[in-house]
């Protein structure tokens, strides 16, 4: 699976949340100021190619849907950040975000409790 541009994440980030749509209605989802219509359609297109997306045709006219969901995408790219960025190494990244972030004891104490959760999960199996 490729990984995406800004722009092509932020179409898919309205894709995934509208379940499907015309371009008009992906458009509709955008801040302003809100990119082109041409803009937002060529995108699309451009996802459909990649495999991202498909359509449903009504004679001139696509609806557009995901076929990729969101969190598949999600693993990969934080696979491939981790990959990246902290060597392969999980342990690396959250002590990253621990130090850098400021995370706080709170914060830390709920991560440990969903952390020894998904440990005992994972023993049982």
């Amino acid at each position: 699976m490729r990984e995406l541009t800004r722009a092509e994440e932020e179409v898919m980030q309205v894709l995934w949340k509208i379940k499907k749509g015309f371009v008009k209605e992906i458009l509709e989802h955008f801040d302003e100021p809100k990119p082109a219509y041409n803009t937002v359609s060529t995108i699309v297109r451009i996802l459909q190619d990649k495999g991202f997306v498909a359509h449903k045709a009504y004679g001139r006219t696509h609806e557009y849907f995901p076929v990729v969901s969101k969190n598949e995408y999600s693993k990969m790219h934080l696979s491939t950040f981790v990959k990246d960025y902290f060597s392969n190494s999980f342990e690396k990244m959250v002590s990253f975000f621990a130090k850098e972030n400021g995370i706080s004891v709170k914060e830390m104490e709920e991560i440990m409790k969903m952390m020894e959760s998904e440990v005992k999960k994972q023993k049982t199996k």
